[in-house]
């Protein structure tokens, strides 16, 4: 091997220069769960630093971050530096250091990033990580031009897509007047350690050494060591190894990193009692720290979560780790596939509420019987589905950064409670949340009466008209058909406006082009209808899209006569159930508002309350 230069290096000294990936290295992979993992990092270190009131040269005093290291090859044959280890990270920075660019714009105080993104020479403008068939991409990101990812490799679209993920969960304490501080301490601050070969032979020895020799040990790898070493007795440390490997293993068949996934939804359910404030300066609470450090956590307060002696660490992987990771495997499967019993975990992961998972484990105790885990797992998952559709009726923000303070409580709340008790405090929860399908307790939203498509709402509107259509058609005898009307691919169904935009139809009733878009995209104007439905009959007139509907779902069939006439079991149930439904042989405004209050009541029907009483019967 040839001599290997290793360096730390700050972002700005890194991405200053220029690398290739080679065509053999894996995809830009990384999720959304990644991206908001380290922007919550990040903003976590630089705030307990950033005063108000600092000067922008205060900046160089404030802490450093350690993110890791970065393996490349230098090799003088390809006249190229490779990254053969943390292309990831790199993808990512150059995300998050084009997003910074474009919101300081063109502020005074802006801190310049152009060069750590691309370089130019002979007139020919280049990325620093320069992938051919991410150009396109990255300059529509650069630019803030529109960039369809359908079709594109999979680096392509996990780029589209992470980007506005930082553009969602950037966290909201890093205002406007902290942004340039951040800037400067992102690229001055933030430290990685290059290590550097002068061939790609000798790089990958480098990374397959590292790894080989513990020397990028994962958090989990290092939980277990330490759980492990604690255990004397060589029977049991084996027992509780080789329970570890057959629990980990089922877990990484679901995904990777599904393992450390389960072990902090464990942790952060059990023993969480604090989490950082949203305020500047604070620290990281126990909910923070166990999703970031959960090794380090849990040497830490070994005494407090009991773990005195080598039994109590035997344990904590044979009873404690073993039911909740088996539990946490359970729920996640019920998220990927729809599970008799569990429906609502799916619902809950359609709507990407990641949250959902220590809040399920939250009431489960190890030496519960296995019908009182099912009842506890159906009461949380059915109160978390009401919580998201009641938020989302409301404009009220569902992400990572608006939700966890309040999972957080609610997960205090619930821990280790009985059927009962669950039932009671999950109910209250409900009472007390502020907000329904009428609206919120201020009186500043309107519920579903103010509830149309827009850019925020139009994914909350699919999974609403979905479980409509599905509700409608199992309450009335037939196939759950939900899965197929969420689905992607190339019979994907879409949002259907009952109204072809042509404003001048409609202009006796409402002369107001403004006021028609609102109209038209009002809930109760809309419908869930095959792609092709819409590419061929979604710009009639609606007399003759009608009878098209009678071939379409139930909801869309409510609309005409022959669904009255035909199908008694849609008429037992709109019988029992006494929902508004009535034929429309024309839909003008009256009808459409008519059509709005229907949807509403039927919301109220399925995401009712009572619903938590059920789920124990």
């Amino acid at each position: 091997m040839n001599e290997i230069d290793g360096k730390g290096r700050t972002i700005r000294e890194l991405l200053g220069k220029k690398f290739s990936v080679d065509f053999y290295q894996r995809e830009y992979k990384w999720q959304t769960k990644q991206v908001r993992e380290l922007l919550d990092d990040l903003a976590e270190s630089f705030l307990a630093h950033y005063k108000q009131n600092d000067e922008r040269n205060a900046v160089q005093k404030y802490g450093h971050y350690f993110l890791g290291s970065v393996i490349l090859s230098n090799d003088d044959k390809k006249k190229k530096t490779f990254v053969i280890d943390g292309q990831q990270r790199l993808t990512t920075l150059t995300l998050l250091l084009i997003y910074l660019l474009r919101r300081q714009g063109d502020k005074p105080d802006r801190v310049k990033l152009d060069d750590l993104i691309y370089s130019e020479k002979y007139g020919t403008k280049s990325f620093n990580l320069d992938v051919p068939e991410r150009k396109a991409c990255m300059e529509a990101l650069f630019t803030g031009q529109h960039f369809d990812p359908n079709g594109q490799p999979e680096s392509v679209q996990n780029i589209i897509a992470r980007y506005q993920d930082i553009d969602a969960v950037f966290p909201k304490e890093i205002g406007e007047s902290a942004l340039p501080y951040f800037a400067d301490w992102l690229i001055e601050n933030v430290n990685l350690v290059e290590i550097s070969a002068t061939s790609d032979e000798d790089a990958y020895t480098i990374f397959e050494t590292m790894n080989d020799r513990g020397l990028s040990l994962s958090p989990l790898d290092m939980l277990k060591g330490y759980l492990l070493a604690n255990i004397t007795d060589d029977e049991k440390r084996a027992a509780a190894n080789q329970l570890w490997k057959v629990r980990v293993q089922e877990l990484v068949e679901l995904g990777k990193e599904e393992d450390a996934d389960a072990v902090k939804a464990w942790l952060r359910s059990q023993y969480a009692q604090s989490i950082r404030e949203r305020k500047k300066g604070a620290h990281p609470g126990d909910f923070d720290r166990l999703g970031t450090e959960f090794h380090r956590w849990v040497k830490e307060q070994e005494k407090k979560i009991g773990l005195h002696k080598s039994d109590d660490f035997a344990r904590f992987i044979q009873h404690d780790m073993n039911f909740y990771g088996q539990q946490f495997h359970r729920v996640r499967h019920a998220s990927l596939k729809l599970t008799p019993g569990l429906e609502a975990v799916y619902y809950n992961a359609q709507n990407d509420f990641t949250l959902q998972y220590p809040l399920l484990l939250a009431p489960l105790l190890p030496d519960d019987p296995e019908d009182v885990v099912t009842h506890k797992l159906r009461i949380v998952a059915e109160f978390l589905d009401i919580l998201i559709a009641r938020r989302a009726v409301n404009y009220l923000s569902l992400n990572y950064s608006a939700m966890s303070y309040n999972v957080f409580l609610i997960m205090k709340d619930i821990r280790a409670k009985n059927v009962d008790e669950l039932v009671t405090v999950l109910t209250d929860r409900l009472l007390n949340l502020g907000c329904d399908f009428n609206g919120t307790s201020d009186g500043s939203r309107k519920g579903v009466q103010d509830f149309r498509l827009n850019q925020w709402s139009k994914r909350y509107i699919h999974q609403m008209l979905a479980r409509m259509t599905a509700f409608v058609e199992v309450q009335s005898g037939l196939p759950n058909h939900f899965v197929e009307y969420v689905a992607e691919g190339k019979n994907r169904y879409e949002i259907e406006h009952i109204w072809a935009n042509h404003p001048e139809h409609h202009a006796e009733e409402i002369p107001d082009a403004s006021d028609f878009d609102n109209w038209r995209n009002s809930i109760g104007g809309l419908l869930l209808l095959p792609k092709s439905f819409n590419a061929s009959y979604g710009d009639l007139p609606y007399a003759e899209k009608l009878e098209h509907y009678n071939g379409q779902n139930l909801l869309a069939r409510s609309l005409h006569q022959n669904c009255y006439d035909h199908d008694p079991g849609f008429l037992k149930f709109v019988q029992q159930s006494g929902l508004p439904f009535k034929p429309l042989p024309q839909f003008k405004k009256d009808d459409l508002e008519a059509r709005q209050q229907l949807y509403h009541k039927v919301a109220e029907a399925i995401w009712n309350p009572k619903r938590l009483q059920v789920a124990v019967q």
